[in-house]
């Protein structure tokens, strides 16, 4: 029987292979490098109009929601397409859901990114 690696070991495995899917989110789909450089902006923005501490707090969940839940959808369409490469209405209305969840979090970031920017700017 082989022996088992230790816990930290596995650990480690784990923070690589997360590294990696994030590195891959952004080398190879659009919509998370658009994203990104909205992030990139919003950050340089925070910075420039001194935000609060609260303010980056909403500011930095916002970020990490929209770019999750998209590395989410990713893997979803990656799934789907893996499972039925031909169209197929039911794999189309997964992906529609998915898509749609992008949507509703990149809307309420983008509403949090008003609430912070609008005062400032006006």
């Amino acid at each position: 029987m082989p022996k088992k690696e230790s816990l930290i070991i596995n650990r480690l495995k784990s923070v690589g292979y997360a590294f990696k899917g994030a590195y891959l989110l952004l080398k190879t789909e659009a919509s998370i490098k658009i994203q990104f450089v909205i992030a990139i902006i919003v950050t340089l923005a925070g910075f420039y109009y001194n935000i609060s501490s609260n303010e980056w707090i909403a500011q930095v969940l916002a970020i990490g929601m929209v770019m999750s839940i998209e590395g989410i959808n990713t893997a979803i369409e990656e799934m789907a397409n893996f499972i039925h490469p031909e169209r197929h209405n039911k794999i189309g209305l997964i992906k529609d859901i998915a898509a749609g969840a992008v949507f509703i979090a990149s809307l309420f970031a983008s509403i949090i990114g008003l609430i912070i920017y609008l005062p400032k700017v006006f």
